[in-house]
């Protein structure tokens, strides 16, 4: 019987005159018939009282144990009564925002969630100013610094919170992009962005928590997820494993959306994989009005059907003060719909009106007047943000179809599922993103936000051993594509730069609307 869990409770022979076997050998041997195991590694710290342990306890004990790429590790050895918490963290190493929750590895409950802005943001918002400033004298030092601190201080607040000491952490298990993991790891990383693009690791082996300066229990162990490649990372096996695509089986698809589009299709029999510039108009800071959700952040727009005016929503129902991600596509979605923007991603000066105001040359659409809102001033759009926006659904939708239809062969009604992953995942409405020609026009039950993949996955693995040996073999059994920018993929990034698409027929369900 395979263990659901990494904590069991052990009974070893007893030796004898008869059985003279090491008293280690015995406890490995125990382990490799309850998990079906074959090395089984036993820290010094833990033989050197071994003996005197197992006599004391009657040759029982409670045994935490967690793998390695070829072996399983005993972590630590308690009294088979003991009442001490055996938890682990998981943590979504991402690049903007780190998120980690504690389960208990007994009882595989879910006990706290916490998140926090990643600290590395300080030296630059994005993973390649991060990889280059690691480069400097001291760079990588400090970045590394950065997280690890982050992690820890959290750690200790989370599990203070909630009646915990962080010495009851035994595992921790991360997920992260590959420049992240790498700098979590503290690993040079500046080969990632330089050709030929070569990762120092892509199957970190499980590490000791001390070894990172992981201020957790002595003796805990630390897995990250494997990456693929230099831009396909241990998240996206994270997501596959929530998912659970590699089970499935007809094809699915799963695409996380952030300053890349990374899109995995298939089944339990196959998977594809690549990744490409899809994102940047939807992340806070590229886009002036764009920013992370907080209160008083634009979250929705729609439109009224009587009036035929756009309508919002805020987050905590306060003062608007800009825009998000979601709220973006949403408002593209809305001033296309009702006539306000044509199928060129142009704003309409006979639709909109007074809605239009210009400023150095540059149109820009009212979405709250100033008396309004929570800045005293308007909140816009401006055509130079709603070209960029275009940009980015467009090579969006032109992803997905490389994927799905030159790559696999399939047609997107072949999709059992399609999946939608990561933070900005969890808040994008499919409506408005079918309307705009950023997703296919498929039927909405199709659809399924996943949300945070990335610390699913990583939970997913302290809940369960198995998960372990699924994560190797996607890691060994995925193709991943370059998605090169040739002739055809413009070919098909030009169609899609209209509303919804050049070819309407592949969006039967959009009807515009006048105001």
């Amino acid at each position: 019987m395979i263990p659901t869990g990494f904590v069991r409770t052990l009974e070893i022979e007893r030796p004898s005159l008869n059985n003279n076997t090491a008293d280690a050998q015995r406890l490995e041997r125990v382990i490799q018939s309850e998990f079906s195991a074959g090395h089984v590694r036993i820290p010094l710290a833990l033989l050197k009282t071994l003996p005197s342990r197992l006599r004391k306890w009657g040759y029982k004990t409670k045994a935490v144990l967690f793998k390695d790429t070829d072996s399983w590790i005993v972590v630590d050895l308690l009294e088979p009564r003991s009442q001490t918490p055996i938890l682990g963290a998981a943590v979504d190493i991402g690049t903007t925002r780190i998120v980690m929750s504690l389960i208990n590895l007994e009882t595989c409950n879910e006990l706290a969630e916490t998140g926090f802005d990643n600290p590395q943001a300080a030296i630059g918002p994005d993973v390649l100013t991060r990889i280059h400033y690691s480069n400097k004298p001291g760079g990588l030092v400090e970045l590394n610094r950065l997280v690890i601190d982050g992690v820890n201080f959290h750690l200790d607040q989370m599990c203070r919170e909630n009646g915990y000491v962080k010495e009851d952490i035994y595992l921790l298990t991360g997920a992260g992009n590959t420049a992240m993991t790498h700098l979590f790891l503290g690993i040079e990383a500046f080969e990632i962005i330089k050709e030929p693009y070569i990762p120092c690791v892509n199957i970190p082996n499980t590490f000791p928590a001390g070894q990172l300066g992981l201020d957790i229990n002595p003796k805990a162990q630390v897995f990250l997820f494997p990456n693929i490649g230099s831009y396909f990372g241990g998240d996206l096996i994270a997501g596959i494993i929530c998912g659970d695509i590699d089970q499935k089986t007809s094809p699915c698809l799963m695409v996380d959306v952030g300053t890349n589009a990374e899109i995995v299709v298939g089944s339990q029999d196959w998977l594809i994989a690549c990744a490409g510039a899809a994102g940047p108009a939807l992340e806070g800071g590229v886009s002036k009005m764009g920013m992370t959700a907080k209160p008083g952040v634009i979250d929705r727009v729609w439109i009224d059907p009587e009036s035929k005016n756009l309508e919002i929503h805020t987050i905590d129902e306060e003062k608007p003060i800009g825009i998000c991600g979601s709220g973006m596509i949403d408002l593209a979605a809305s001033l296309f719909l009702s006539g306000r923007l044509n199928i060129q991603g142009r704003f309409s000066e006979d639709i909109c009106k007074d809605e239009l105001i210009e400023i150095d040359g540059i149109q820009y659409f009212i979405l709250v007047d100033q008396h309004a809102s929570g800045t005293g001033e308007h909140i816009t759009l401006s055509q130079v943000d709603m070209n960029s926006l275009t940009s980015s659904k467009a090579a969006m939708y032109t992803i997905l179809e490389v994927i799905v239809k030159n790559t696999a062969g399939l047609e997107f009604e072949d999709l059992e599922k399609f999946y939608v992953a990561g933070t900005f995942g969890s808040f994008i409405n499919p409506v408005s993103a079918i309307s705009i020609g950023m997703l296919p026009d498929l039927p909405l039950e199709t659809f399924e936000v996943l949300g945070n993949t990335s610390l699913g996955g990583a939970k997913a693995l302290l809940k369960n051993p198995d998960i372990f040996e699924r994560i190797m073999k996607i890691r060994q059994s995925i193709t991943y594509i370059e998605l090169n920018v040739n002739q055809e993929f413009m070919n098909m990034f030009s169609g899609a730069k209209f509303y919804p698409h050049t070819d309407r027929a592949r969006f039967p369900s959009i009807k515009v609307i006048l105001k």
